[in-house]
């Protein structure tokens, strides 16, 4: 479980803190729908009264939206006149991952209210009915339809803004200065790619994906200064050939949704990209931890594939079999436990 306070290592976690359960995470939800958050960020300071002639509110219900917030910390009450808090403006520098996270968690709490004795007894059958896990239709990024086209900017929509932070961990517990070309496989947007270039100038970074992830990719990098650094490969990494001679290949947050054979099978056809002497690098959620406590309401996108998160032992022991030697295992706290597994061809 991630920290909370002053003690948190990396400072995006602060978004946790005004998501701990539902009604508070759907009252700042209608807070930025609204339009209400930038109001404040525009005025500052309004009366209850004020707002709720502006947004032609109901009075009683703009009081209880107010009270809410005001108990979740996101506003104070300044003489009766309500503003942002200083804790919840320092958050707003990560606004995107907050929206992000009030999103998904919002949407995955129908799967959660519904589905959740399948995903407890009978996880199979809730992957079927899931409609979060529908969203990621990977069959699909092989077409060129508008829906297709649509569907993948959704999710990888999701996965991009994840990575722009995550990324920050990863980069801090491995030194890539050592590496001049890096594959990314299941690379999607090229965000984990576009981080590790613009932290080390030197690196030339290749995306290994399916095609329409790999056209909405650099579509999504086209403007940015590394980009001419930053290629993509389109193929599927369980069939078609790798190209090779890297320094480093990379899964970050990707190897989960594969079973165990087929993980393996990656792993193998990674060796077979490195020169001798390169490196695996595996960035990946860990299992939850029993005896942790209970749950934010912030965690329930990724408590959805509680199925798919194996334990760090997993892949080290698939690298040592394949002959990898200096194995070595990192976990890192985010707002789930993470781990950093690499070993060296």
């Amino acid at each position: 479980m991630t920290l909370h306070g002053p003690n948190r290592e990396f400072d995006h976690l602060c978004v946790d803190d005004f998501l701990p359960d539902l009604l508070a995470a759907r009252c700042l939800g209608t807070a930025f729908e609204s339009g209400l958050i930038d109001d404040f960020l525009a005025r500052e300071t309004a009366s209850p009264e004020e707002l709720a002639d502006r947004f032609g509110a109901d009075r009683r219900g703009m009081a209880l939206l107010l009270d809410q917030l005001l108990a979740n910390r996101v506003l104070v009450d300044r003489g009766g006149r309500f503003g942002l808090s200083e804790a919840f403006l320092h958050s707003l520098s990560y606004r995107d991952l907050l929206e992000l996270k009030l999103e998904l968690a919002n949407f995955c709490a129908f799967d959660v209210l519904s589905l959740f004795p399948d995903l407890v007894f009978r996880p199979r059958e809730f992957a079927g009915k899931s409609g979060f896990y529908g969203l990621f239709a990977y069959d699909r990024c092989f077409e060129r339809s508008e829906e297709a086209v649509r569907t993948a900017r959704r999710w990888m929509r999701i996965t991009t803004v994840l990575t722009k932070y995550e990324a920050r961990a990863c980069l801090k517990y491995h030194d890539f200065g050592g590496c001049r070309r890096i594959l990314d496989v299941g690379g999607n947007s090229g965000e984990f790619a576009l981080r590790i270039c613009r932290s080390h100038p030197g690196v030339e970074a290749v995306v290994f994906d399916l095609p329409l992830v790999c056209e909405i990719g650099s579509a999504h990098l086209q403007a940015e200064p590394e980009a001419p650094r930053i290629s993509f490969v389109k193929g599927n990494a369980l069939v078609d050939d790798w190209p090779g001679g890297f320094d480093l290949v990379s899964f970050k947050s990707m190897l989960h949704d594969w079973p165990d054979d087929l993980a393996g099978e990656l792993l193998a056809r990674a060796a077979g990209a490195l020169r001798p002497g390169g490196t695996v690098l595996i960035f990946e959620r860990s299992p939850l931890s029993p005896g942790g406590g209970p749950l934010p309401y912030s965690l329930i996108p990724f408590l959805l594939f509680h199925h798919s998160f194996r334990p760090p032992g997993f892949y080290a022991d698939r690298l040592r079999a394949l002959g990898f030697c200096r194995v070595e295992i990192r976990k890192i706290d985010l707002e789930m436990p993470f781990h950093l597994v690499t070993g060296t061809r």
